[in-house]
C-alpha cells in the first residue's frame, strides 16, 4: 500500500480485516510478535514500511547518533520466523527492538480507542502548551541548560564525595607531614650520622692508635722516619758504585717522604678524633628519631623519608586545590541556577497565558465533534525547579457537565484518569488540530475515533481531519461516510474467496468507486440513485 500526503481514509465492513493492517504496522512500530500472527505457519513473514524523512531533522540526528545510514528515505523492517522469533532492521541494518520503537515514535503516531498513554503524560501536555505559547525553542534551550546544570551538579557531588573521603585522611596526612617537616632531615643525614656515631664510640681507642702510629714514625726514641733518613744518607755515599744501588736510594728517599707525610696526617687526624659526649648524645637522639620514622613508614633510608615528605606535601596541596575547585563550581552553579530560575519564570508566564485560550478553543472544538458536555482546563501551577521549568502542567477533564454551566477545578480530574478511549482519541484530534501549524508531527493514524458520533458531529470530525491533513499525513480507519467523504485517498478493505480460502484484499478507490462505497456506507447494500447522488455531493463538497 502506498499512502499519499494529505488525508487517507480506510473503510470496510466489520470483520473485513482492517485489523490486519494495524497489526502489520504495529509489528514495524515494535509491538510484540509471535507465531500467532503468521497466516502461513511454514513461512517467514516480512513487514516493511518506507518513510520519506527528508524534512525530519530529529530523526536524521538520531540516526547519526546511532551510527545508522541516513538518506531521504528510511526503511523499517520486521521479520517473524515460524518459530516466533523476530528480527528488526533499519535501512537493512539489524537493530534491537528498543531502537526500532524509538525510531518509529518519530515517524508514526497511532491513536486507537483505549490508547491513553501519550495524552495523559505531563510532558506531552506541557509540550502542547509550549507549542501554543510559541515558546518551544525557549523550552528546548531551558532543557539543554538544565542538562548542563545537572552534569555540573553531578560533578560537584563527585568532588564533594572525594573531598569527604580525603578529609577523613587529611588530618592524619597533615600530622605525618608536620612530623617529617619538624624532623627536618637532610639528604643522607642518617647514614652519615651512623658513621660519625660509630667513630665517636671508638674515639679513645682510635685516638691512642693514631698517636702510637705517629710516635713510632716521628717521635719515638728511634723514629722510623729518622732511621730511614740516616740509612739513606749512608747509602748515598755509594750511589756511583752501582746503578741498582742508586735506584734503591731513590726509592728509599721516596718512602721516607711518604712516611713523613703519613705521620703528619696521622697527627692531624688524631687531633680531630676526640671523645665528645655531647655530640654523641645529639647523634644518638637524631638516629633514634630517624629509625622511629623509618619503621613507622616502612622505609629504610633518609632519601625515602624525604620522598614521603614530598608526596605528603603534594597530597595536602591537592586537597587545597580541590577546595578551590569546589568553591569555583558552586559559584558557577549558583549563577546557572539563577539564570534557570529566571527562564523558568518566563516559561511559567507564557504557559499560564496560553492555558485559558487553549481551554476555550478545545471546549469549542469538543462541542463541534459531539461532546457538548465535555470541559477541559490546563492547570499551570508553580513548582520546584526541574527539567522542564518551574511549574507543573495538568490537563483536567470532565465529559459530563451540563452545557452552559461554568466548570470549576473541583469538578475536573486529571484527563488520563477519567477520559474513555473514544473520548481520548477525539481529544487528541482536537489538540493536534490546534497545534498542527506550530509543531512538527509524525504521520498520524486514527483508528475508529468516530465511535459513538454521527450527523453533524461526524462531519466536524471529518473537517478537523481535513484541516490537520493540510500540514501532515493523516490516515484514519472509519465507519462514517461523513469522514470518508473528505479523504483525498480512499482504501477499501474487503474479503473474497480464492482457491477455497477466504482472503483479505485492499483496493485504492478511484473517484467513482469512492462515491459508490460511500453510498453503501450511507444505505447498506441497497444503493439507490438518490443515495449515489448524496454520496457524490458529499465527496464534491469536500474537494
Amino acid at each position: 500500500m502506498e499512502f499519499t500526503n494529505g488525508f487517507t481514509a480506510i473503510t470496510g465492513e466489520t470483520g473485513s480485516g482492517k485489523s490486519i493492517l494495524l497489526g502489520a504496522l504495529g509489528l514495524v512500530l515494535g509491538n510484540r510478535a509471535d507465531s500467532s500472527v503468521l497466516h502461513d505457519k511454514q513461512r517467514k513473514c516480512i513487514v516493511e514500511v518506507q518513510f520519506d524523512i527528508h524534512k525530519n531533522e530529529q530523526l536524521q540526528s538520531w540516526l547519526l547518533q546511532q551510527n545508522l545510514e541516513t538518506d531521504t528515505d528510511l526503511y523499517l523492517r520486521r521479520e517473524i520466523a515460524p518459530t516466533g522469533k523476530s528480527r528488526a532492521f533499519i535501512n537493512d541494518t539489524p537493530v534491537n527492538l528498543s531502537q526500532l520503537k524509538e525510531a518509529a515514535s518519530m515517524l508514526v503516531d497511532v491513536h486507537q480507542q483505549f490508547d491513553t498513554a501519550e495524552l495523559g503524560e505531563a510532558s506531552f501536555q506541557r509540550k502542547v502548551l509550549d507549542a501554543l505559547a510559541g515558546c518551544m525553542q525557549e523550552a528546548d534551550l531551558f532543557q539543554k541548560t538544565w542538562k548542563q546544570y545537572s552534569l555540573q551538579l553531578a560533578q560537584l557531588q563527585r568532588l564533594k564525595d572525594q573531598q569527604q573521603q580525603q578529609q577523613r585522611e587529611q588530618d592524619y596526612r597533615q600530622y605525618m607531614l608536620d612530623e617529617l617537616m619538624a624532623a627536618s632531615f637532610k639528604e643522607n643525614e642518617l647514614e652519615e650520622a651512623e658513621k660519625e656515631l660509630n667513630l665517636l664510640e671508638h674515639a679513645e681507642a682510635v685516638s691512642t692508635t693514631l698517636s702510637d702510629a705517629f710516635m713510632l714514625l716521628k717521635e719515638s726514641d728511634t723514629p722510623v722516619v729518622q732511621q730511614l733518613k740516616m740509612l739513606n744518607q749512608k747509602l748515598n755515599h755509594y750511589r756511583s758504585v752501582s746503578s741498582g744501588l742508586a735506584d734503591l736510594c731513590d726509592r728509599l728517599s721516596a718512602v721516607q717522604i711518604e712516611l713523613n707525610d703519613l705521620a703528619s696526617e696521622l697527627e692531624a687526624l688524631q687531633s680531630t678524633v676526640q671523645p665528645d659526649e655531647e655530640r654523641k648524645q645529639q647523634l644518638t637522639q637524631r638516629l633514634e628519631l630517624g629509625y622511629k620514622l623509618q619503621k613507622k613508614h616502612g622505609v629504610k633510608s633518609t632519601h625515602e623519608l624525604l620522598q614521603l615528605q614530598e608526596a605528603l606535601e603534594g597530597q595536602v596541596q591537592t586537597m587545597a586545590g580541590l577546595d578551590n575547585e569546589i568553591a569555583r563550581i558552586e559559584k558557577d552553579l549558583s549563577n546557572q541556577k539563577q539564570q534557570l530560575t529566571d527562564k523558568a519564570a518566563q516559561l511559567f508566564q507564557l504557559r499560564l497565558k496560553a492555558a485559558a485560550p487553549f481551554a476555550e478553543n478545545m471546549n469549542e472544538l469538543l462541542k463541534r465533534i459531539g461532546m457538548p458536555n465535555a470541559r477541559i482546563q490546563a492547570a499551570v501551577l508553580p513548582a520546584e525547579l526541574h527539567f522542564y521549568g518551574g511549574d507543573t502542567v495538568r490537563f483536567l477533564f470532565n465529559a459530563n457537565l451540563p452545557e452552559g454551566l461554568p466548570a470549576d477545578t473541583a469538578q475536573l480530574e486529571p484527563l488520563g484518569k477519567v477520559a474513555s478511549g473514544g473520548e481520548l482519541s477525539r481529544l487528541m484530534l482536537c489538540i493536534q488540530s490546534l497545534v498542527a501549524g506550530k509543531m512538527e508531527l509524525p504521520s498520524l493514524l486514527f483508528d475508529e475515533i468516530d465511535t459513538g458520533i454521527s450527523g453533524e458531529a461526524a462531519r466536524q470530525v471529518g473537517l478537523l481531519l481535513q484541516q490537520l491533513a493540510q500540514r501532515h499525513q493523516v490516515i484514519t480507519i472509519t465507519h462514517l461516510p461523513q469522514i470518508a467523504a473528505g479523504a483525498t485517498s480512499h482504501f477499501y478493505v474487503f474479503k473474497e474467496t480464492e482457491n477455497q480460502a477466504v482472503v483479505t484484499r485492499v483496493k485504492q478507490l478511484q473517484p467513482d468507486e469512492q462515491v459508490e462505497i460511500i453510498a453503501r456506507m450511507l444505505s447498506g447494500e441497497n444503493v439507490t440513485a438518490s443515495t449515489l447522488l448524496t454520496a457524490k455531493e458529499m465527496v464534491m463538497k469536500n474537494r
